[in-house]
């Protein structure tokens, strides 16, 4: 099993798939690289090097008790780069997994890194605050909170219809497909999934959106009920440089399922530019 170690002694599951230009991609929570997969796959035959890890505490990396911070998270990014040699790379991430590349991009000066995307990404800031008017009320994630603690598989079995947009009359998925991220999800330790759910509440990004100064990626649902586009997408590419904002009508969050071929295609589109 390809492991990684990180520089706190952490072992990452790490994916690396055919040659050329590495695209490191990060996932969201509470999940694993595997949700990545359909574009892993593309891009590998599209011929670049797909680099696809599972977070500390998720998927087949080890559960320590600490490191569910983004600085640490960061770091991890880092050492997984640092592992594979990746230079002249692409970091892309997945809701939570956007605010590793930001945190990497301002804690680590971007090293070795040309592009960067953020997809439905929790980037600048989740928390609804008194300068954050558009953010989630603290309220919805203590909720979320005590349903973990109480039942998490019953939790997930809610909160994934939300994910992936399944309502009384839209399904966007297959159930099976949603039975398949409850059971991923439930590969993570509790103490993990509470960690990091705090984290991307509350985390602010806004002071590292500076820092992202390569040609950035934007792409994100309007219709997006697990990170609402106006507290994320939107301020996002008013504060980044170079940033470029795809908006998918309707959509909602977990676009490489939903929408997987138009996002394929997308991030080829970017990854050539």
């Amino acid at each position: 099993m390809p492991l990684i170690k990180t520089r706190d002694g952490t072992q990452l599951y790490a994916k690396i798939w055919g040659s050329g230009r590495p695209v490191l991609l990060t996932h969201g929570w509470p999940l694993s690289a595997d949700s990545w997969d359909d574009q892993a796959m593309a891009l590998a035959e599209a011929g670049f090097q797909v680099i696809a890890y599972d977070r500390r505490g998720f998927g087949r990396s080890e559960q320590p008790w600490t490191g569910y911070d983004y600085d640490t998270l960061a770091d991890d990014l880092a050492d997984v780069m640092e592992a594979t040699g990746a230079q002249d790379a692409a970091i892309i991430g997945f809701s939570m997994g956007g605010g590793e590349v930001a945190r990497y991009m301002s804690r680590h000066g971007g090293k070795g890194v040309r592009q960067a995307g953020l997809i439905a990404s929790v980037v600048p800031y989740m928390l609804k605050t008194a300068d954050n008017p558009e953010g989630v009320a603290q309220t919805v994630f203590d909720e979320m909170t005590a349903q973990m603690k109480a039942d998490r598989p019953s939790f997930f079995a809610s909160f994934f219809k939300q994910f992936y947009g399944v309502g009384m009359l839209s399904s966007p998925v297959s159930s099976e497909l949603v039975d398949w991220t409850v059971n991923t999800a439930m590969l993570a330790g509790l103490k993990p999934t509470l960690a990091c759910a705090a984290a991307f509440a509350t985390t602010d990004f806004r002071p590292d959106l500076p820092a992202i100064t390569v040609p950035t990626l934007i792409i994100h649902g309007t219709a997006d009920a697990t990170v609402p586009i106006d507290a994320s997408a939107r301020p996002a590419a008013r504060g980044i440089r170079q940033a470029q904002l795809i908006e998918y009508d309707g959509a909602p969050h977990a676009l490489a399922a939903t929408h997987k071929d138009r996002l394929t295609q997308d991030l080829l589109a970017f990854l050539r530019g």
